[in-house]
């Protein structure tokens, strides 16, 4: 299994945490190094232009899934040919997408234990983080971080 990158988005659809481990594949015609892993390739896209498109994909295909199957229907992942894009939404709306090669199962339990886990006890709970995270500024937690690191590191 591979993880490319993993995002949370807040209610006001602003991108308040980003990470990458693995650069995305480009073209399905990039050759792989040795080691399995997608050789490493330059990008025009920046990193706020990349949430920005991957909140708008979301938020088309969760509205398209809701009208065509209705309230109980929920958008859980969609795959392309170069990844797999999973999806979890809290009853607070926020929402995690983690971005993985295309064999992997689904992720959403792994969302869930992120939310519960790690986004619940180290950001919630933490009484000197912000409630909104406005103009940007995304959280800034080291044990948040740590954590997520060790435990995407550990599906891996």
């Amino acid at each position: 299994m591979t993880v490319y990158s993993f995002h949370i988005f807040d209610r006001h659809t602003e991108c308040v945490y980003s990470k990458s481990w693995v650069q995305h594949p480009q073209n399905p015609d990039t050759p792989a190094s040795a080691g399995g892993a997608p050789a490493t390739t330059t990008t025009s896209h920046t990193s706020s232009d990349e949430a920005k498109l991957i909140f708008g994909t979301i938020f088309s295909l969760r509205n398209m899934v809701r009208k065509l199957g209705g309230d109980d229907d929920a958008f859980i992942s969609f795959r392309t040919a170069q990844y797999k894009l999973h999806f979890y939404e809290t009853p607070a709306n926020l929402r995690f997408v983690i971005l993985t090669d295309t064999v992997t199962p689904s992720m959403r339990n792994v969302l869930h234990q992120i939310y519960i886990n790690l986004w619940v006890e180290y950001v919630v709970k933490n009484p000197l983080a912000p409630v909104e995270h406005k103009g940007g500024d995304g959280v800034k937690n080291e044990l948040f971080e740590l954590g997520l690191d060790q435990f995407i590191r550990g599906l891996i």
